[in-house]
């Protein structure tokens, strides 16, 4: 592990120092991926010159009872502010040499150094010495993409399109009521849901209310033929079936274990679409059925947008990341598994899914958080690099049209969309996630096409539960689940 060490003078090969430059010796080592064990060393003389300067901004400013700002002895003040003089101290040597230390060795800090500021003391005679890691981006040269050959996918969007999603989009408003008859596909049952590993029941689930569909979904495994094994009960009848927890589970001892599975039906409701009349239209703002059908095609013509978007942009992230042989520190991955599902939340939104759609892919991601965590990280780090090399940027223009067209899928206005969105924490996100695109579609330019077909636009044979099998946070997801029931 090779260090990078610079002389008493405070340069080498890549930095000349300037004349207000502190005079710092800096020992920089890698001790894991992405991060770098710094230490520096502040010469006594520069401690000394920014005290005296301390000393003497502070007598400007002191007032003590007997002497005129300004005239108060510099001896005095040195005893009467020590603690004050030594705060100030501490942090004009931290501020100034941190940003010495990363503008001459062409450091890009990920996060803030870990640095304990409070325990640093400087002292009155000899040199300051101190030690920190910092996580920083990761340097690599980005590959040739002007070859790249790309498969595509294609859709024109029909009319027997636009029908099968207005169902869809009618059963927002749809009645659910109580059915007296075996269950049927599409229909909603109200289960009670036990979970056994080796025999020993490690989670229950009681009245929890789910739609059949061919694949029940968790945060951690997934139930295939689901609707199979409902389909035909009743109220009272219990089935069973065996499925595998997810290789990526938070449950790390559980990874990939087999389960067994208990539903017992408590309640059968099944889903009567509304009639699609002048007073429903008026409810959801359209003057005509040929107006709603032409907004329904837009939403479609969005989502062929998005799978072009998000299954090209993966073939020229992996092709482009091919090269990415290095590594991400471990607490950087975990502290970025909840940003980059937010990011892929506000990109469905922003195509017009809906919200069984959106929380069906949340329990996808999150059954594979760890490696798509890190794949989108080193995707991150790859798009900001191409962005930067052309200037790409988000603007605020481009931030206002974003949201425009948010708050126009989900129904409020751009000013409340934006207000949640900052609350939230998800401005900085979107201003991201837009920057990113932007650079995929530079790349996009530079590329080649292969179109085909795509199969099954409107798929949607997966039914998600916002609960874990195997960890115990279901009940903040609980109370979370709650709060989106009343807010819609």
């Amino acid at each position: 592990m090779a260090d990078d060490v610079v002389d008493g003078n405070g340069t080498d090969d890549v930095a000349v120092a300037s004349k207000s430059d502190l005079d710092l010796k800096v020992e920089i080592q890698d001790v894991g991926p992405c991060k770098k064990h710094i230490a520096v060393t502040i010469t006594e003389q520069d401690i000394q010159q920014l005290r005296e300067e301390t000393v003497s901004d502070l007598s400007r400013e002191a007032a003590i009872p007997g002497f005129r700002a300004g005239k108060v002895p510099e001896k005095l003040l040195a005893r009467r502010f020590r603690k004050e003089i030594s705060d100030q101290l501490k942090q004009k040597l931290l501020l100034q040499s941190l940003e010495q230390v990363s503008e001459q060795h062409s450091l890009d800090p990920i996060n803030e150094p870990e640095l304990d500021v409070e325990n640093l003391e400087v002292p009155e005679s000899g040199d300051f010495e101190y030690e920190f890691e910092v996580e920083v981006r990761p340097v690599f040269e980005v590959p040739n993409y002007s070859k790249m050959s790309i498969k595509r996918p294609v859709h024109d969007v029909t009319d027997a399109d636009v029908e099968a999603y207005r169902q869809i989009f009618l059963s927002r408003f749809a009645q659910i009521s109580p059915s007296e008859g075996p269950v049927e596909a599409g229909d909603y049952v109200v289960c009670d849901c036990e979970f056994r590993h080796n025999g020993e029941v490690i989670q229950k689930f009681d009245e929890i209310t789910v739609r059949v569909r061919p694949t029940l979904r968790f945060w951690d495994a997934e139930v295939t033929g689901f609707q199979d094994l409902i389909i035909g009960t009743k109220v009272g009848d219990t089935r069973s079936t065996k499925f595998e927890i997810s290789r990526e589970a938070n449950n790390v001892e559980m990874r990939s274990e087999q389960v067994e599975a208990t539903f017992k039906v408590v309640d059968i409701k099944r889903m009567t679409l509304p009639e699609l009349d002048n007073s429903l239209l008026e409810r959801i703002n359209f003057d005509s059925i040929d107006e709603l059908n032409q907004a329904i095609r837009n939403i479609l013509t969005r989502q062929v947008s998005y799978r072009q978007r998000q299954e090209t942009r993966e073939q020229v992230l992996e092709k482009i990341t091919e090269s990415a042989s290095w590594d991400l520190p471990e607490g950087l991955v975990k502290k970025h598994v909840e940003n980059a599902l937010r990011r892929e939340i506000l990109e469905m939104q922003q195509a017009g899914f809906s919200r069984q759609q959106i929380i069906a892919r949340e329990s996808e991601i999150r059954q594979k958080s760890h490696s798509s965590t890190q794949q989108a990280l080193k995707e991150h780090f790859v798009l900001d690099k191409v962005a930067s090399d052309h200037d790409i940027e988000c603007t605020q223009e481009d931030m206002a049209e974003e949201i425009v067209n948010m708050a126009s899928q989900q129904g409020e206005s751009p000013r409340k969309l934006r207000a949640r969105l900052a609350k939230s924490g998800m401005l900085e996100n979107l201003e991201a996630q837009i920057r990113e695109r932007k650079a995929v579609d530079y790349i996009l330019t530079q590329v080649s096409f292969e179109d085909y077909p795509i199969d099954n636009l409107l798929e949607d044979d997966i039914e998600s539960v916002k609960r874990s099998i195997t960890s115990s946070i279901n009940d903040a997801v609980e109370a979370e689940s709650e709060e989106d029931t009343d807010e819609e």
